[in-house]
């Protein structure tokens, strides 16, 4: 039993992995759109019973199969702290507090209804390939992110220097000129807050080109670890448990 379990949940390439993968997807884009039209005001009172049962049927199939890959894991320990497995706990763990906390006045753990959406990534292959990437260049992130988050800091520092005796309303310390620095490094440039000194204005235009690398750099990175990833996938198929 717990073999053929085991060839059904994580077998993706047979005919009853496939319906299984299938039915699944199915569900969790339609758990989204239920979560969305609960949104909706004035919804009418059949309605909201019909989302609260089918929400109940599908925290009921999610809880199904999230106790079924612990069995049939040959690591259940392992694939219960893995990205996945904490995914599939976070999918079904609103339901559940709100059996014990009135989420109305907690209303922000339904936020993690939203991580069904991730559950897509284990039946996709292209998903998988993005997962397997974002593991591959992890170091590179973390080291990127330690970077742009010291040039974010050094840019709030500059800009305050030439920016902060002209417009002490936008610029009146470095926490308050994080927010320029921010959007003008990722290039986004809303023009809320700007520089109107000289200095502060050349000292813009090198901002703006340290900006272009810090928005292509993890374009580059991602492009060849999804390279490997292919690689990986195709050589060593499914990484359940990873």
């Amino acid at each position: 039993m717990r073999t053929t379990l085991k060839t059904l949940i994580q077998d993706h390439t047979s005919q009853y992995g496939r319906i299984f993968d299938s039915v699944i997807q199915i569900l969790i884009l339609l758990s989204l759109i239920a979560f969305a039209v609960e949104t909706l005001p004035d919804n009418p009172p059949a309605l909201k019973a019909f989302l609260y049962q089918f929400e109940i049927f599908c925290v009921l199939v999610f809880s199904l199969e999230y106790l079924l890959r612990i069995l049939t894991s040959d690591k259940p320990l392992k694939y219960i702290w893995s990205f996945y497995g904490v995914i599939d706990l976070l999918a079904i763990l609103p339901f559940y507090l709100n059996l014990v906390v009135d989420l109305r006045s907690l209303r922000a753990f339904r936020i993690f209804r939203l991580f069904r959406a991730f559950k897509l990534v284990r039946y996709n292959k292209a998903l998988q390939r993005i997962h397997i990437a974002a593991g591959i260049i992890k170091e590179e992130i973390i080291l990127f992110l330690i970077v742009t988050f010291i040039t974010i800091f050094l840019t709030a520092s500059g800009i305050y220097f030439f920016e902060g005796k002209a417009q002490p309303e936008v610029f009146g310390s470095i926490f308050h000129s994080f927010w320029w620095a921010i959007v003008t490094l990722t290039t986004v440039g809303y023009g809320d807050v700007y520089p109107i000194t000289l200095g502060g204005r050349i000292f813009t235009f090198f901002v703006l080109m340290i900006g272009i690398g810090i928005v292509t750099v993890p374009a580059g990175l991602m492009a060849s670890a999804l390279s490997k990833a292919r690689k990986i996938q195709d050589g060593e198929g499914d990484l359940e448990d990873e």
